[in-house]
């Protein structure tokens, strides 16, 4: 679909497109309800308890007062609909700010003032300097007398550095007053989401201009939300408006991520369901038995002896109401909140500061925390990531001779120096490639310093390079650029701009130099963009031996090269590649094509080294998380050796001899196989420590690996704990996140750089760093931090105590929903199945919502191991890896403590308040109060760490309960009137209290105490040297040692061995691997052994793509 803009033709475009108002909001006054009921209504959850309480409007069949459940569902209701409210205003003020905004706009050849939101498409809007493009506008004309203006678009991409808009040749030297007055066509597609790319066509009406169609790039615009800057004013037509701009197309809601705990809360509650219905359908067939049998011969049973239709789903009716309560109706509202206080914690942590540049970290996903401490693989960018991205020029090589291989600079190499002042040719083109072959911005400061501004840190360290090997980019105009080399000025034009891309990997100008005439073609790129182009008469062989060198040395390599065109052969080729830069269909192919017709006989002139250093705590970090069970891929662009080298020195591989690469290679599917058959052959062997044998894949074998041998490199994957993914591109990163997940695993991806964004938004977790390629990976990342160091407290602190808190919470919700519910089921054996409710609506409604929800949130602060152990002890991830806090053993459990306290609690009440002894209103009272003080003695149990805090939230709870039920006790028509006051006036009722916790409480601490004392898991061996203050255990007794399980390997799409082989995996034997995917045979649990992953079921956990 293509949009035709009429330019200052307000009738044109008027009723065709949109205005220019702003609108994020989710909600308006008149749907808000509506809308908001229908949303918290799709969840299943929310459907079963608006069923339940609509069948407590039916008084026949509700054993309590319907308010014991409309009360806490409206409550939760309302809470969750007041933060969608809140959310919604402050997106109304945010939008109401924008859309009131006073700019400059052209209507009918006037300038004046108006609101943002009344910018119609075709308006000619006049941005002074700093002023922000309300919309997105196609410049047309520019205060700089070569059309240039300069934007800041860090507001769209996070690209702090500025950028050059240029206006269209077409516009050119149009006057400023006949601006107001210009009159065309835009030509261009309908609206989309891609910021980098804008393919339209311009053409203006007389008398300005004949016909003649003029093409536009994203460098003849300036997006909604980009300031101008450095320029005194700018004018252009606005052509997306309101939510159709770029940015707003570019907006929305991201799928929410489901994390592993959500997934297995899901199964437990459907659990708990389906436990509910066999209950329900037993008690209601008991019951109607009873009432047929029994109830029938006792007088004060007055039954009726013939009933309507529905008598018999009466009393289960009534059982499935009194048993709705085993579902916690507070759970989602509990999670929410806490996981909204775990992101805080990540927030305020000043610990995960960067100092150097201030940026904090941040949670922009508040639902994932717990994810964090599960997490099995990190996927991780290199440049930017693991290396500061501060490039520094360090060596190069100039015609087959090598400068800075001796002192490892080769801004101070005399030979290079010498080579200068004596005008070698070759070393004067070479310094001309690495000076105006960029798209940088040299910027004249007021005390006469020349500031560049480059969007790519390898440009800015070659520029600087350059100027300081005397050739010194001095000034760009346009199409003017003028370099100074020692005292002379050299001028050229430039004729075209071949700008770089991910597929191209190089970047080209054509210069005109205004002295001599001649035409020059500049080319950088990549070796493998560069060589193969090469002239035919040119060895190449001493500059791909100073690839090898430079890379591995870790170090960063470009070519540099040249041809001199003829006039007629451009002017051919100027043709060709206007057309392709005006179509509108496949225009980035098209110009690729035609860029290919005039990059080739290049004469190579040398190779630039460049270092980019390693972030500080790099190895360290990596080491630790690799000791907490964590495996590690690196996926880059970069070369093969340069990625080894970094590989190496960041302690992500070991060295040779320990170390084992194995190298997956060719550009055919035979050389793929036969390579991708040799290196699973060895990994199903191997005995090596993670980092000591890793794979080796570029982006070619890679691809070819996804698309033939998808199960082979599966299997791979699963065997593999160490991978080195070289010149991939985005959207092969993101495919080797996805494999990883569909083999189960967690992953986190981190990144840098918009060539990330694909990789985060498709892992588990994403987590941008802050960096010098803007903030295009924080913003679309889970979490955000300064530093690659800071992954390491983000996962073993954060993530953890996350996870632990989280997994506590959960079981505890049901605990005390399944305790309330076993009691009303044992009540109904002494009440004629009849499914009466021991306790009143009051009670039941407070119960849920105050009495037991606020101690469990002090929950949030418990710490069962000071951070300091925990980052020493990284090993103690696994516990959370393996789910061990969470899963359906940890639940039984739960479950069977909540049978077993309210059999004491129903018991122990009955016994001595029931039969005759008292009313039944204070036989609720009494077990009520026994339920409050069992789950306030098991919260303080479970608790590690003790604040002020929570110890009001536990025990003061336990005060206001009873003040609370003084005042009910103080009310006539409260129906539990001086019931309180007697209960504490009697002995026996604090008696009775001391034995339901005793009772209650004294088995479980007696098993609690057993089990830290005879069989205690290595996180109670910490936490006892922690209480006592002597020395903790030391990093080396607890390393995991390996053990092999031997086990028959399954058939794959390449040909494996009919023996059988052992599989190594030197992971704890309760690794999420063996816990969820039950690889090998069961084995006693040990902390500090470890379980082989056996590559023969991987089919059987890998979703089959």
């Amino acid at each position: 679909m293509k949009r035709f803009v009429y330019i200052n033709d307000d009738e044109a475009s008027q009723d065709l497109y949109c205005d220019n108002r702003l609108s994020n909001r989710k909600y308006t006054l008149l749907n808000f309800l509506p809308k908001n009921l229908w949303e918290q209504f799709s969840r299943f959850m929310n459907q079963y308890f608006l069923l339940i309480a609509c069948l407590q409007l039916w008084s026949l069949i509700t054993p309590v007062n319907p308010a014991s459940t409309w009360g806490p569902l409206i409550f939760i209701f309302a809470v969750s609909a007041s933060k969608e409210a809140w959310d919604d205003y402050n997106r109304y003020l945010s939008d109401k700010k924008a859309n009131e905004k006073e700019v400059w706009v052209v209507k009918k050849g006037v300038k004046k003032h108006m609101q943002a939101q009344d910018i119609q498409v075709g308006n000619i809007v006049w941005l002074r300097e700093n002023d922000e493009a309300p919309c997105d506008l196609v410049l047309i004309g520019s205060s700089d007398p070569q059309g240039l203006c300069y934007v800041e678009t860090a507001a769209l991409d996070g690209e702090i550095d500025l950028k050059t808009r240029i206006i269209p040749a077409t516009c050119m030297g149009i006057d400023l007053e006949l601006l107001h007055k210009i009159k065309g066509v835009i030509e261009c597609p309908s609206p989309d989401k891609d910021i980098r790319r804008f393919d339209a066509n311009l053409r203006l009406f007389p008398p300005f201009i004949d016909n003649d169609v003029c093409p536009l790039t994203i460098k003849n615009t300036i997006l909604q939300t980009c300031y101008l800057r450095n320029t005194e004013w700018a004018c252009g037509v606005a052509v997306y408006t309101g939510n159709e701009t770029k940015l707003g197309m570019s907006r929305g809601i991201p799928e929410p991520k489901l994390t592993a705990m959500d997934a297995m809360i899901d199964k437990l509650t459907g659990a708990i369901f389906v436990f509910q219905i066999v209950v329900v359908m037993v008690l209601g067939i008991a019951g109607n038995v009873w009432k047929d049998t029994e109830a029938r011969k006792q007088w004060y049973v007055m039954y009726p002896k013939e009933g309507p239709w529905y008598e018999l789903l009466v009393i289960p009716l009534r059982f499935e109401l009194l048993c709705s309560i085993m579902i916690p109706i507070s759970i989602k509202v509990s999670l929410d909140l806490v996981k909204s206080l775990y992101a805080k914690f990540i927030d305020w942590d000043n610990e995960m500061i960067d100092h150097e540049t201030g940026i904090p970290s941040n949670a922009t996903n508040t639902a994932i925390s717990e994810d964090l401490g599960q997490v099995e693989y990190i996927l991780t960018d290199k440049t930017g990531t693991l290396t500061e991205n501060k490039m520094i020029f360090r060596r190069c090589c100039i015609g087959g001779i090598f400068y800075g291989n001796e002192n490892g600079d080769a801004l101070k190499d005399e030979q290079l120096l010498d080579a200068i002042a004596s005008g070698s040719p070759d070393v004067i083109r070479f310094l001309t490639v690495m000076a105006v072959c960029n798209t940088v911005i040299p910027v004249q400061s007021k005390t006469g310093f020349i500031l560049y501004k480059a969007q790519s840190q390898d440009e800015d360290a070659l520029v600087h390079a350059a100027a300081k090997l005397h050739m010194v980019f001095v000034n760009k105009n346009a199409n003017a650029l003028e370099i100074r080399f020692n005292a002379s000025i050299i001028q050229y034009e430039v004729l075209e701009t071949l700008e770089f891309t991910s597929d191209r990997k190089r970047m080209s100008v054509v210069l005109k130099d205004c002295q001599s005439g001649k035409i020059v073609l500049l080319s950088k790129g990549a070796d493998e963009s560069i060589l193969p182009y090469a002239s035919a008469a040119q060895q190449t062989r001493n500059f791909v031996e100073a690839v090898e060198q430079y890379s591995q040395l870790g170090l960063r390599t470009l070519c540099l090269a040249w041809r001199e065109l003829e006039e007629d052969e451009y002017q051919e080729w100027s043709l060709t590649f206007k057309e392709a830069s005006s179509t509108l269909v496949d225009r980035e192919w098209k110009i690729a094509e035609a860029c290919q017709r005039l990059e080739h006989d290049l004469e190579v002139l040398g190779v630039t080294a460049i270092e980019d250093r390693l972030q500080d705590g790099v190895p360290e970090t990596i080491e630790t998380l690799r000791k907490a069970g964590i495996n590690f891929w690196m996926l880059t662009g970069d070369k093969q050796n340069t990625a080894i080298q970094i590989a190496l020195s960041c302690n992500f591989i070991s060295p040779e001899p320990k170390g084992q690469l194995l190298l997956i290679d060719g550009k055919t599917e035979d050389e793929v196989s036969r390579s991708l058959e040799r290196v699973l052959l060895t990994m199903r062997i191997t005995t090596s420590e993670p980092k000591d044998v890793a794979f080796v894949v570029d982006g070619w074998a890679l691809e070819i690996a996804l698309k033939h041998y998808r199960k082979a490199f599966t299997e791979l994957a699963i065997l593999s704990r160490t991978a080195i993914c070289c010149r991939v591109t985005p959207s092969q990163k993101a495919q080797l996140v996805e494999l990883l997940k569909s083999c189960d695993y967690r992953t986190l991806a981190i990144g840098d750089g918009g060539n990330d964004v694909k990789m985060i938004q498709q892992a588990d977790i994403g987590v941008g760093i802050s960096g010098r390629e803007g903030l295009q990976a924080a913003r679309a990342a889970d979490y955000s931090i300064g530093k690659f160091r800071f992954l390491k407290r983000l996962i073993l602190v954060h993530g953890r105590y996350s996870y632990n808190r989280t997994a506590f919470l959960s079981q505890y919700s049901f605990y005390k929903s399944l305790l309330i519910c076993f009691i009303q089921i044992f009540f109904s054996f002494i009440s004629g199945v009849s499914g009466t409710s021991l306790f009143n609506s009051v009670s039941l409604m407070a119960y849920n919502v105050f009495y037991t929800s606020i101690p469990v949130l002090a929950s949030v602060l418990d710490k069962d191991l000071n951070e300091g152990t925990v980052m020493q002890h990284p090993q103690i991830l696994f516990y959370c890896q393996a789910g061990r806090l969470l899963n359906p053993s940890t639940f039984a459990g739960w479950f069977g403590r909540s049978l077993f306290h309210a059999i004491v609690v129903f018991v122990i009440s009955i016994h001595a308040y029931a039969y005759e002894k008292s009313e039944m209103e204070e036989v609720s009272m009494v077990a009520l109060s026994g339920c409050i003080w069992l789950q306030a003695f098991v919260v303080a149990m479970e608790t590690n760490s003790f604040t002020v805090f929570q110890h009001l939230a536990i025990w003061g709870n336990l005060v206001v309960f009873y003040i609370i039920n003084w005042i009910f006790s103080a009310l006539p028509s409260s129906g539990m009137y001086t019931i309180m006051f007697r209960l504490c006036a009697q002995p026996s009722y604090w008696i009775t209290m001391f034995l339901i916790v005793a009772a209650g409480m004294g088995p479980v601490m007696a098993l609690k105490y057993f089990r830290y004392t005879y069989r205690p898991s290595k996180i109670n061996i910490l936490q006892q040297a922690e209480r006592l203050g002597g020395p903790i255990l030391s990093l080396g007794t607890i390393e995991p040692q390996p053990r092999s399980i031997e086990k028959e390997v399954s058939p794959l799409s390449i040909t494996q061995p009919k023996n059988r082989n052992p599989v190594y995996e030197p992971l704890l034997s309760d690794s999420p691997n063996s816990t969820r995917r039950s690889f090998g045979s069961g084995t006693h649990f040990d902390f500090f052994q470890s379980q082989s992953r056996l590559s023969s079921v991987y089919s059987r956990n890998c979703k089959d793509n």
